[in-house]
């Protein structure tokens, strides 16, 4: 895949530790940061687990994500006519 410059402005002691961890296991701070950005990648454990391309893995989330917000709405509104007023 290719590779892409840019600039990131990121806290100094996030910095720091890539450069520690860069250092202590002879990679570069690009390998550093590109390992934390691919394990934290929310789409990778769908994508993985489903075997769906990458598409249909975002769309299968953003399914989930408004599933999910719509049921929290939901309890929330519960919540306030549940209320005894003060």
């Amino acid at each position: 895949m290719a590779k892409v410059k840019t600039t990131l402005s990121i806290d100094e002691d996030l910095l720091r530790g890539v450069r520690v961890a860069a250092a202590r296991t002879r990679k570069t701070q690009s390998e550093i940061v590109e390992d934390a950005l691919r394990s934290a990648d929310p789409f990778q454990a769908i994508r993985s687990k489903t075997q769906l391309g990458e598409e249909e893995a975002h769309q299968l989330a953003g399914e989930t994500l408004h599933e999910m917000r719509s049921q929290s709405r939901m309890r929330a509104a519960d919540q306030s006519k549940n209320r005894v007023p003060r």
